[in-house]
Parts: C-alpha cells; structure tokens; sequence
C-alpha cells in the first residue's frame, strides 16, 4: 500500500472515530405547540403498519431557540416566503390573463386543508401529484404561462403560501385513490434501500438513529409536514426534494431528479409516515 493511501485510510478511520465518538442521545421535549392560536399536533398515534407507535414532529426535536422562532410567526423567517407566495397568488401571469386567485379566490378559504392531503393521484398523468406539480398543472392549463423550474424561489414561495393554509390541519393521504397504493410500496423500497458510498438508507438515520444525534445535527423521524422548511444552515427555504436530494447526495450517491418517479414514490411514503401530525409549513429547522 502506498503512502498516499495509508494516509487517506488513518483520515477516513480518524473521521470514523470522531463521528462515533460525537453521537449522543436527543429525546424529544414533552412541550406543547402552538403557532397563531392553533395548537399543533406534534404527537400522533402510528398508522397501521407503521414501524413506530408514535409518530413525533421535528419540532420536538430541536434545540430550545429554535422551537421558539417556530411558534412565533413574527419571528419565523419562513412568513417571509409565505408573504411572498400571497403576492405569487394575486399575481397575473400567462396568456390567459390569470393568477391563482382568478380561479381559487380567497386561499384561506379554498386552500384550507389542502396540503394536508398531497401527494394525491393525478388520473390525467397516470401518477401521484404534489402541490408543486399541481401548481404547474394549473399554470400550464388554466393560465397558460410556462411551469415553474424545480427551486423557482416564486414555486418554493407559493407552495408555502398554500400549505400554510393547513396548518394545524391533520396530515392524511387517501391511499384508495388511483394507484397510490402501489406507489407508496415504491416508496417504502426506496425507503430502506441503502445507496451510495456510504451504505445508508432513509431508515438508517430516521428508523435506526432516531433519538440520537451526529454533532449539530438531530435525527428526528424525518417528517415531511413541515415542508417547504426554512433551516438556519442555509439561511433560507428548502423545499421537500431538495432535502430529499441533498440527503441522497449526503451519501456520496448520484441523485435523483426532482419530481423523479422515485422521490415522488418517496413523497408519498414519508408523508404517509407522517398521518396525523399537524401541517407546521413553513417549519424551522437547524
């Protein structure tokens, strides 16, 4: 063996080490939240099925200041998207002279519940929708302006504008629907198959490792209610296939497109995991 490979070999062990040694427990806090009035619910009682018996918010485990900036709207920078995406939804675009709100009028009322139930089946595509792709749907057809790139600042904002509109609503996805069923079997395979070249799966750290955490970073379920997210450590929000591609990437695999089949299959497992915790969007995390 060559020196240069020793030498990367007693660094990747050096860094082994390190990891282990910096993994300590995180139980989750037995607090009550509450944003504007409305009193989330953080624990729920597991679906059928489900590997755990309780299924627990990412709210509960987060450092104290954080929990806090959550539950004050005046203080969670993620308002400033969802003001934005008010803006978005009375805002005229595409050749047939419409916004959002030309078809859906007052969101607070027409949206109300709807982020609750995404992903739901779309019979025109023959697969799960979420609100993103639905977004689209609606300005390709019904406003006949151009969809949204993956990202586009404007999707990431509406899509939190619409989902706030549920919060405190219950998460539940209709499984009867279409194929959905089959999808979200799709998703649990990809779930617990590990990638990359560090071997991990999504049950590796959120199944596995829930309860603990690796330095700085807690390892709660990996709820997917809160999404779009705002997290400290980007200093901004994070749409949920972004933290699905980043967390494929964390484990130095090729990641999949946005939207993909794949992450749409995941979209609709890990939401599923989710049933019966409040819609927090937009959620604050580290």
């Amino acid at each position: 063996m060559s020196r240069r490979s020793i030498a990367a070999l007693s660094a990747l062990c050096a860094g082994v080490a390190a990891l282990t040694v910096s993994v300590s427990f995180a139980d989750p806090v037995d607090e009550a939240l509450e944003i504007d009035g409305v009193e989330m619910i953080t624990r729920a009682p597991a679906p059928e099925g489900h590997p755990f018996d309780e299924v627990l918010s990412g709210w509960l485990f987060r450092e104290a200041e954080t929990r806090a900036t959550q539950a004050d709207s005046f203080e969670n920078p993620g308002m400033l998207s969802v003001e934005r995406g008010a803006d978005v939804w009375e805002t005229v675009d595409g050749t047939m002279g419409k916004s959002c709100a030309s078809c859906h009028d007052d969101a607070a009322e027409t949206m109300k519940g709807v982020g609750a139930r995404f992903p739901k089946w779309d019979a025109d595509s023959g697969k799960p929708i979420n609100v993103e792709l639905q977004i689209d749907k609606c300005r390709v057809e019904n406003m006949g302006a151009e969809a949204y790139k993956f990202d586009d600042p404007d999707q990431v904002a509406l899509t939190a504008y619409i989902k706030h509109q549920s919060l405190g609503t219950p998460v539940k996805l209709d499984l009867s629907e279409g194929e959905m069923q089959s999808w979200w079997e799709k998703g649990k395979q990809s779930y617990y198959t590990r990638t990359g070249q560090l071997n991990l799966a999504c049950a590796s750290c959120h199944e596995a490792s829930m309860g603990k955490y690796i330095r700085a970073d807690h390892l709660s379920q990996g709820q997917a209610n809160g999404f779009p997210t705002y997290r400290f450590n980007t200093a901004g929000m994070v749409s949920l296939h972004n933290r699905f591609r980043g967390c494929v990437r964390d484990t130095r695999a090729e990641m999949p497109k946005a939207f993909s089949d794949e992450l749409m299959a995941l979209e609709v497992y890990v939401t599923w995991r989710g049933t019966g915790l409040s819609v927090e969007t937009p959620a604050v995390r580290q």
